[in-house]
């Protein structure tokens, strides 16, 4: 493996982990498209810190862009809040104009400029070895990986420094307020190193792949845990796993690096989504299934307790009367059985003690609508998982 190779897996790696960091945070205030936003609405930014400076090296670019990042959330947010419309459709409506204008800022006054909107847009990650940072004549390795490594240092440590806060804010902006610091400080904080990350991303990867390195690892890590410091570690995980995994299967293939990282982080994030053990498409179907049974055997069993008469507790009488199909009132069966609400003597149907208690207390709530019980309840009886 060559240095170039090693070099654009660490650049590709060490992207990940910035971006992984806010679009945690992003994820979990629902502010997933306001990345995509950023990304594109941060194009005037750049133009004009290069007006400025006229020099595309220049750390004033990633202040503009940052600022212009900034700008577009103001703007959405300042939209949103006239309750006029919805803040996707703010979003929507925000980035196209800022993007346009930074288009129209680069065909009038910077044709002769590598300012490109395919380089900003879809980035190359093969060509970032290829821009070194000279000190005195010295080779200190690619320039993108001392950009991006210096913005990961800043977010590592901002992290670290307001963990509580940002962690407070984004579950309970009442409870931040109350505390005494201040919610929107925070807000801005966090888009601001957003805008920075997508901004120091930019040469290396491109807006695209930015994006779905900042939200697709979250996504994924959300459907896996419910708390915040697992969810952190397992988004760097998946980002850093695509970011490796993607570049070999773009050798392998001989295809585009950004575009074979996407892919994989677009694979991992099918298989939680189908398999996860909580959230996944899988085990929420399954569930549903469970608790449909629940209810049809909750269905069976208040009937059981309404009907004393023989005739009303023949096995046969469950699909005649409750109009149910076989195969239901088999499962139905089966679970009531094997939970030991019922007995059956001669394809006659009793209820047991347990199932009894179970039945009165049932009936008790239903009367009563005292949420309170149901919890107790569930605790008893609702055994029926199998």
């Amino acid at each position: 493996m060559s240095s170039a190779q090693i070099e654009i897996q660490l650049i590709a790696s060490i992207v990940a982990i910035a971006c992984a960091i806010p679009g945690t945070f992003l994820v979990l205030r629902k502010m997933a498209l306001i990345s995509d936003a950023i990304s594109h609405s941060i194009l005037p930014g750049l133009v004009l810190g290069f007006f400025i400076t006229h020099d595309l090296n220049s750390p004033l670019l990633i202040i503009t862009a940052a600022l212009s990042g900034v700008v577009t959330v103001v703007l959405v947010e300042f939209i949103q809040k006239t309750q006029l419309v919805k803040e996707d459709t703010a979003i929507g409506l925000v980035f196209p104009v800022l993007f346009s204008i930074g288009v129209i800022m680069i065909a009038k006054n910077a044709n002769d400029v590598h300012l490109d909107t395919d380089a900003i847009l879809l980035g190359e990650l093969a060509f970032a070895p290829f821009d070194r940072f000279l000190l005195n004549g010295s080779d200190l390795g690619p320039k993108s990986l001392w950009i991006i490594g210096t913005i990961l240092l800043i977010t590592i440590s901002l992290l670290f420094a307001f963990f509580k806060e940002l962690k407070i804010s984004t579950f309970d902006a009442g409870l931040a307020t109350a505390l005494g610091f201040s919610p929107v400080v925070i807000h801005y904080g966090l888009m601001s190193v957003a805008s920075i990350t997508v901004v120091g991303s930019f040469d290396a990867v491109g807006a695209i792949l930015v994006v779905a390195l900042m939200i697709a690892p979250a996504a994924t890590a959300y459907l896996l845990t419910d708390n915040l410091k697992k969810m952190l570690g397992l988004s760097v995980v998946f980002g850093v796993f695509a970011a490796i995994a993607g570049y070999w299967l773009a050798h392998w293939l001989d295809a585009s690096i950004s575009g074979s990282m996407t892919t994989i982080l677009g694979i991992v994030f099918l298989i939680v989504y189908l398999f996860a053990p909580k959230r996944g498409l899988i085990s929420v179907l399954y569930r549903n299934r469970q608790q449909q049974i629940e209810v049809s055997l909750l269905t069976f069993l208040l009937h059981l307790n309404n009907h004393q008469e023989i005739s009303e507790r023949h096995i046969n009488h469950l699909n005649e009367h409750i109009n149910w199909r076989r195969v239901k009132s088999k499962s139905v069966l089966d679970l009531a059985t094997k939970n030991n609400m019922i007995v059956i003597d001669k394809s006659i149907i009793s209820l047991t003690e347990k199932g009894k208690d179970f039945t009165d207390k049932a009936i008790d709530y239903i009367i009563t609508n005292d949420h309170s019980k149901i919890e107790s309840i569930k605790e008893d009886f609702f055994l029926f998982r199998g």
